[in-house]
């Protein structure tokens, strides 16, 4: 099964989609939910997602029950996927009846719960007590009156690594022992400049400085947004921090100078381009994908500073869909406690549901490609440490902004301080 994968470098809307993103607001929308197919009715629904989430075995039990029911799958690259879910809001036409919104963009779409079915109509406020609070918090409207959307999985951070170019390195290769190598991110970088040093042939320390940068922002109390809504990024000293030790790894040669996603970041892990990358639980299926030849060369260790976040997901309910209840009942059964557990056992999307961390079978899971890891305790013990972090409405605009910034430095474009004073100008044009 071709694992998914999250886009972490979250790219910016364009100017004419910022448009129309506003235009749509929060008001009601013109159409409304449709009613209930009559019984025995065949009924098509569209679930339209970004990457593999793992869901077609579940179509495939479901329809068992629901013979009435087809689902197509409809999926887009990331970027597309919700740019292009922003321009059918806008307009009233073309969103599938079941949509999947990534949590950078997911204050975005639950400041429109006019364009949005709440999913209270269809009794699906019960699974609250299913969820993390904070992720449930996350799929509700800004007044916490509705609820446009279920969370799917939490992307509690580690760090993958390979034994192999480590102990070249001559550094130590148990998991445990490479953790503790790093329990802050100072001490990272000094470990990277170890690994440096050691001239390891054709790698490099770390793929590239953006997704640090992201990993120590979302370990922050605040992040790039304060409770009321406003970009903080010039005055939160946490960004400042992480902006600055980025940029160390980039000026002291560590970076494999990689970006996110792309095709040569996507060949690195075959060739062994980086020895470390930031892993979240879903990371950890796309890892296994693309480096098919390096089974028992990775493997994984507390992510520095603690845990926190990065990635995750929510399935809504544009109003327009023709048949909200059937895909509420989809929804509600695509995020249930056993499918959750299982889509994390097959993908590696760690759930949302807490009542899971503890299940043996979590537990007790590792994977043979990892050497063994034992990925169910590691992501479990990192959902349980996360603490949610406020996002604001334009998280993954500010975010990119900060992402070019960091790449410039990194292409020798501009000094970091250079970069930062554009990176605040840039920041002040996002409304």
């Amino acid at each position: 099964m071709t694992p998914r994968f999250r886009q972490l470098a979250v790219p910016l809307l364009t100017a004419s989609l910022l448009a129309l993103a506003s235009a749509c607001g929060g008001g009601a929308a013109n159409n409304t939910a449709g009613p209930a197919a009559a019984p025995g009715e065949k009924v098509k629904l569209t679930v339209g997602l970004f990457g593999d989430f793992g869901f077609k075995p579940l179509y495939e039990e479901y329809k068992k029950t629901h013979p009435n029911i087809e689902i197509v799958e409809s999926v887009t690259q990331f970027n597309d996927h919700h740019n292009n879910l922003v321009k059918r809001l806008a307009t009233n036409a073309g969103a599938g009846d079941v949509e999947a919104v990534e949590v950078g963009y997911i204050s975005t779409f639950t400041a429109q719960p006019g364009k949005f079915v709440d999913l209270k109509q269809y009794g699906l406020d019960k699974r609250q007590s299913d969820y993390l609070d904070w992720k449930w918090q996350q799929g509700l409207s800004k007044d916490g009156q509705q609820v446009l959307g279920l969370g799917t999985d939490v992307g509690g951070l580690a760090m993958c690594y390979r034994k192999d170019l480590f102990k070249k390195a001559g550094l130590p290769t148990d998991r445990t022992e490479v953790g503790g190598l790093w329990p802050t991110w100072e001490q990272y970088i000094e470990t990277g400049k170890k690994f440096a040093a050691a001239g390891v042939s054709g790698t490099k320390f770390v793929d590239a400085p953006g997704e640090i940068f992201r990993a120590m922002v979302n370990q922050a109390p605040v992040g790039l947004y304060d409770a009321q809504d406003q970009i903080i990024v010039a005055t939160n000293p946490d960004v400042k921090k992480a902006w600055d030790l980025s940029n160390q790894l980039t000026q002291n040669g560590l970076t494999a100078k990689l970006a996110a996603f792309s095709p040569p970041w996507n060949t690195g892990f075959a060739k062994g381009s980086f020895a470390t990358i930031i892993c979240p639980a879903w990371m950890t299926g796309f890892i296994q994908e693309q480096a098919k030849d390096a089974s028992g060369k990775w493997d994984i260790a507390p992510v520095p500073g603690g845990s926190g976040n990065s990635g995750g997901s929510h399935l809504m309910i544009p109003k327009q869909s023709k048949h909200p209840k059937e895909a509420a009942e989809l929804i509600d059964f695509l995020t249930s406690k056993d499918n959750q557990a299982r889509v994390f056992k097959e993908e590696g999307t760690f759930p949302s549901i807490p009542a899971l961390y503890d299940d043996p079978s979590i537990q007790n899971f590792t994977k043979p490609f990892f050497g063994d890891a034992p990925i169910g305790k590691i992501y479990s013990a990192a959902a349980k440490s996360l603490k949610p972090q406020h996002l604001g409405p334009k998280e993954a605009d500010v975010r990119t902004v900060i992402g070019d910034g960091l790449g410039r430095v990194e292409q020798g474009k501009q000094t970091p301080d250079q970069a930062w004073a554009q990176v605040l100008e840039d920041v002040k044009k996002i409304k």
